[in-house]
């Protein structure tokens, strides 16, 4: 039971008069995810003079098998998580890492090939093995790279939205194509469970126009704008909400409004605020109706929040202007290849603060500098030593010296 003054919510005191039947108590059993009176939404656990007998609402996630990878799914009465087999990391074990980590900087090591290793840097780093300090005042975002991870800053959760808020901000597209490719711009919400009705507030772009939704508990409001104009450099973006009401203007577009349905009026939300992309671009975790695919690609900067009509617009973040975290995010119009060189046919490429070489067929290292042995799972094509046989390079070509119980050049023979 929880009481609200005289108001008991799920059960009532043995002492009160209650409804009997067969001489036994019955009272709600199960979850309670939204409570209004006359309008009024209640904060079941805030503004509950009292209770007992409550705990979180149990979600059986691990009945839908989300780990990826072989992971095995644990889960007890208020959280669940995934528990990786090696060399496999993330909430759902999604992603590869690497058994000898020569990133620093607290980077993301990914590995390129079963030797060699990607650092995806963490804000304010940059460079091979993200060892190089950046500058980042205007950040720009590189979308979701081959090895499927995104760039993404998270600032401290914005407080004191629940009611109202305002944004500003603008963005430059890193080209027109990226404005097709359903990107997200923000999110902050409810993560971790991806359920159905779980408030969030998102915006992004999707079929080259901006597209903002919020859910309020009771179902999603979406304002769709018209078509971007693509001949622009920067664009624009001003949105709010006030309870169920909520309002998009963008670049020189009319203003457009809409009403969330229900009638629920507060905005819940418990997340940090993401820009760009999310720390693990994971769909099944975002709230159902929040699901952009990928991150966005170019410059967001300028952006500002307020949480009332009469107070002054601010960055997030704490202290202000501060991510806490971030990955993959370089200074907009700069580029990280212009200090790199591959050497021997290799390519720069690079992914916000992300740099490396990704060598052709036959070399190997940060910089496309060693060779790759005949002996080695990379070479292609591979050596063809059978039956547990092992490669042994030699000056021209390489022989296999085979196991008990095999010969033949390539131990192909019992």
């Amino acid at each position: 039971q929880i009481t609200f003054g005289s108001i008991f919510l799920g059960n009532v005191p043995v002492h009160e008069e209650v409804h009997r039947c067969a001489g036994q108590i019955y009272g709600y059993k199960g979850c309670v995810r939204d409570f209004q009176i006359n309008n009024k939404e209640l904060f079941i656990i805030d503004e509950a003079l009292g209770g007992r007998n409550i705990e979180n609402c149990n979600v059986p996630i691990c009945d839908y098998h989300p780990c990826h990878n072989g992971g095995t799914c644990t889960s007890d009465a208020e959280n669940w998580f995934c528990e990786c087999p090696k060399l496999y990391s993330g909430k759902l074990c999604q992603f590869a890492t690497c058994d000898e980590n020569p990133c620093g900087n607290g980077a993301t090591c990914f590995p390129k090939s079963r030797r060699d290793a990607v650092c995806l840097c963490p804000y304010g780093r940059s460079g091979i093995l993200c060892s190089d300090a950046i500058n980042i005042s205007q950040p720009s975002f590189s979308g979701t790279d081959v090895f499927g991870y995104t760039s993404f800053l998270a600032y401290s959760a914005i407080q004191n939205i629940t009611f109202y808020y305002e944004f500003h901000l603008k963005f430059q597209l890193a080209n027109h194509h990226s404005a097709l490719q359903d990107n997200l711009i923000f999110f902050t919400g409810q993560k971790g469970q991806g359920l159905n009705g779980d408030d969030f507030l998102e915006l992004g772009l999707r079929n080259g126009r901006v597209v903002y939704s919020y859910n309020l508990g009771s179902g999603t409001a979406t304002i769709v704008s018209k078509p971007l104009d693509l001949t622009l450099n920067i664009h624009v973006i001003h949105l709010g909400r006030y309870l169920q009401k909520g309002w998009l203007k963008v670049d020189d577009q009319k203003n457009k409004t809409v009403t969330s349905p229900g009638r629920l009026v507060g905005l819940n939300v418990f997340s940090q605020f993401y820009l760009g992309g999310y720390r693990e671009y994971t769909p099944e975790l975002l709230p159902t109706g929040s699901r952009f695919k990928n991150s966005f690609q170019g410059c967001i900067f300028d952006v500002q929040v307020r949480n009332g009509m009469n107070q002054e617009f601010k960055s997030p973040g704490t202290p202000e202007g501060h991510p806490n975290s971030g990955r993959s995010v370089g200074q907009c119009k700069d580029s990280p290849c212009s200090l790199i060189k591959c050497r021997n046919g290799g390519k720069c490429i690079e992914s916000g603060s992300t740099v490396y070489c990704d060598c052709p067929t036959g070399w190997k290292g940060a910089f496309c500098t060693e060779t790759v042995s005949v002996c080695e799972p990379e070479h292609d094509p591979p050596h063809l030593c059978k039956q547990g046989g092992t490669c042994v390079p030699l000056p021209k070509g390489y022989a296999c010296h085979c196991p008990l119980g095999t010969t033949g050049t390539y131990c192909e023979q019992g």
